[in-house]
């Protein structure tokens, strides 16, 4: 079976009983919290009974035997054993026996496969995010936000977005000029010579690390001249490595670095500015140039030059964009931290000016994390230079523990993050757990191959030998990966991997405890290997998309 088409094809199946509505719903599939209510569950009647006069009850049912009914002359009767009306409205739907057992099937030909979708049908995709400012290390905060966006871009690309990871640098404006500052109080203070740092400068060893690079390199040669740009020039790039180092650390690379400063000599903002004015969207006041972003969403126009001439950080914001759209991506996806959430309707306002139609930016915002160390919330302020660098974060607990627990949360909720849980080798981690059921399946079958002289069979066991409930429970667990992809590519979060990959592998280590995996019956061994070998796949292939390894012996 395609599991790429099968959604696809339960869709169109209920859509043709729903001839009532001429196409005008949504028939979203979902997968049931509660056992017993199905192995798939829609919706569809809930949002629709009110519309004909019908209670959602009354209604689910009719439509659940127009299903069953259509089952019946439909391929999809190997797949779907039937559907049931469920209060307060849900259809539900169950699984055949073929379909489970070709899931399986299914699952251990493809492996790697295994998952993909065709729901994005190749369209491009560009995700901006972390976009930290070259003006220090990259802090927790940004570990979170680089840790999402990567695994939702891979999810994307595994539901079939050409996906496109880009990083922009805001290297020019004023933060840039008072990290300029802080490093030339710090070169000088390291030569003796007086001189007053910035009040709200950036302090931290890392200042004195390259005030001290310069001194090594240039000895006295900028101290009698201020220089701030040489000074910023060399700040800015040795941040930007020292970033672009972190990152691949963390298992995340950027296809697109963007630069503001290229930006602004580029025209572009002029350029976006230009057409804004030729629409009748700007207008002048109190000496300065605004933009109408009311009449587009926003609560207030806004300014776009000062009254001084200089831009605010709409003006490069809008060309940015507006150079996406023109680089021919059909959807926009912007991460960003919780104090940009205001910010929110003024760039969408902007957009909707040039985006066409078939575009789309959507905001993400990714909440702060607080660090706990003992039991007690860590104290980090990154202007103070008090503040705990993903770099020490990787090098205390590692990249795959550092990422996992990035995303135990969803993406708009606060997080905790425990710092002495996730250093943890014990069950009690969520990153070891997951990790221990794919090593101790990796041992399971290096032990059938030894003894045996050969792995798990590749043929689909007999279904005789997987009959009882633990084993169909975990075959329906398996078959759910697909969907939880698709639902975590739909909605733009990562969480549901999360969840599914835990209750995964709690599957599996309960089968383990509970069933004897290697026994003196060479059909129901190679059974329960064959099982074993497709839950192996189903974690491998999830732990890839968090970024993280799948290791074969812990």
């Amino acid at each position: 079976m395609d599991f790429r088409n099968f959604e696809k094809g339960l869709k169109r199946l209920i859509a043709g009983c729903l001839k009532e509505f001429n196409g005008d719903f949504d028939a979203a599939l979902e997968i049931p919290r509660a056992k017993g209510h199905g192995d798939l569950s829609s919706n569809v009647a809930l949002q629709l009974a009110g519309r004909i006069g019908k209670r959602p009850m009354e209604y689910a049912a009719l439509l659940a035997a127009r299903i069953n009914d259509a089952l019946k002359a439909s391929p999809l009767k190997r797949d779907i054993d039937r559907a049931e009306a469920k209060e307060p409205g849900f259809i539900n739907f169950w699984f055949s026996e073929n379909r489970l057992f070709e899931t399986l099937d299914y699952i251990v030909r493809h492996e790697k496969a295994y998952g993909s979708l065709n729901m994005g049908k190749r369209k491009r995709v560009n995700i901006e995010f972390v976009s930290a400012n070259p003006t220090g290390p990259l802090t927790i905060a940004h570990g979170r936000q680089a840790a999402f966006g990567d695994t939702l871009a891979n999810i994307l690309t595994r539901a079939d977005y050409r996906v496109t990871r880009e990083y922009y640098l805001n290297d020019e404006g004023n933060q840039i000029e008072l990290l300029a500052r802080s490093v030339r109080a710090a070169y000088l203070g390291l030569m003796d010579i007086p001189c007053e740092a910035p009040k709200d400068g950036y302090k931290g060893s890392y200042i004195t690390d390259i005030a001290r690079e310069i001194k090594d390199r240039y000895g006295a040669r900028f101290a009698k001249r201020e220089s701030l740009r040489f000074f910023a020039d060399f700040g800015c790039k040795r941040i930007i490595e020292g970033i672009k180092k972190d990152l691949k650390d963390f298992n995340v690379d950027f296809d697109i670095w963007y630069s503001q400063k290229k930006l602004s000599t580029s025209g572009r903002i002029k350029n976006g500015l230009r057409f804004l004015r030729r629409k009748n969207l700007l207008y002048e006041k109190g000496g300065a140039t605004w933009f109408r972003s009311s009449q587009y969403g926003d609560e207030k126009d806004r300014v776009v030059i000062k009254s001084t001439g200089e831009y605010t950080y709409l003006a490069p914001d809008i060309a940015y964009h507006m150079h996406k759209f023109k680089r021919g991506f059909e959807n926009i996806i912007d991460i960003w931290g919780p104090d940009h959430h205001g910010y929110i309707p003024r760039i969408k306002a902007a957009v909707k000016t040039f985006a066409s139609k078939k575009a789309s930016l959507k905001v993400l915002i990714v909440q702060l994390s607080t660090l706990y160390k003992e039991g007690k919330p860590v104290r980090m302020s990154t202007r103070a230079g008090e503040f705990i660098t993903l770099r020490d974060l990787i090098q205390e607990v590692g990249r795959d523990v550092a990422r996992f627990f990035f995303l135990t949360r969803k993406r708009d909720s606060h997080l905790d993050f425990d710092l002495e849980l996730a250093k943890r080798h014990s069950m009690d981690n969520p990153v070891y757990y997951i990790q221990y059921a794919h090593a101790r399946i990796c041992s399971l079958l290096k032990y059938r191959k030894q003894k045996k002289g050969k792995a798990a069979s590749g043929a689909a066991p007999k279904r005789s030998c997987l009959k009882s409930e633990d084993d169909i429970a975990v075959i329906k667990l398996l078959g759910r990966f697909p969907f939880v992809i698709g639902l975590c590519a739909r909605n733009l979060e990562v969480f549901p991997l999360i969840s599914y990959l835990e209750e995964t592998a709690a599957a599996f280590h309960s089968y383990y405890d509970r069933h004897r995996i290697v026994t003196d019956d060479a059909r129901l061994t190679e059974a329960r290997l064959f099982l074993c070998l497709a839950i192996r796949i189903v974690l491998a292939g999830g732990l890839k998309l968090l970024g993280a390894a799948s290791p074969e012996s812990m």
